[in-house]
């Protein structure tokens, strides 16, 4: 197996110490070519459910911005001027019934699962840190979106106007 130009860097890196590319290797595994493409089509912005609901919002006269960088997290949806933030969560990246969903995964069991529950962990971190800072946070399932996305706008707008009503 020919290595790849990353792996010679690190072993022609002084700073690299045998234990660091280790630990490295010990993070990687590798996948079929068919798991390889299939994970390379997954993005973590403007997914479906992120855009329809971005649609929706825009044509309720409201603004916003995008992935602003908000202390050590990228909301997907800032309406800075109300102080509310939503976030899109994917099901599975974000842990949605995590207790069904949990015994079920086989492939990679131990990298998934620690991976997922660190997710949830940061989410909950991230909402209790922009609560903090005087934000209005909003998470959506993407579930939710596609399933009802007219009643996911109305708690955004309803959020909104509320902000606005208490600032007066």
């Amino acid at each position: 197996m020919v290595p790849l130009l990353a792996d010679i860097r690190l072993l022609t890196c002084p700073s690299i110490t045998l234990s660091i590319i280790l630990k490295l290797a010990s993070y990687t595994f590798i996948t079929t070519p068919q798991r390889s493409q299939l994970m390379s089509k997954i993005h973590s912005t403007n997914t479906k459910p992120e855009l329809a609901l971005r649609k929706a919002l825009w044509k309720t006269g409201f603004r916003y911005r995008l992935h602003v960088p908000f202390l050590q997290c990228k909301p997907d949806i800032v309406f800075n001027k109300y102080k509310v933030i939503v976030f899109v969560d994917g099901d599975f990246w974000h842990g949605y019934q995590w207790a069904v969903k949990k015994p079920t995964i086989k492939a990679n069991r131990e990298y998934w699962i620690k991976k997922i529950e660190r997710n949830m962990e940061r989410d909950i971190e991230n909402t209790n840190s922009l609560s903090s800072k005087g934000f209005t946070v909003l998470r959506f399932w993407e579930h939710e979106i596609k399933k009802d996305l007219p009643r996911c706008v109305d708690t955004i707008i309803t959020a909104l106007r509320a902000t606005k009503i208490l600032e007066k």
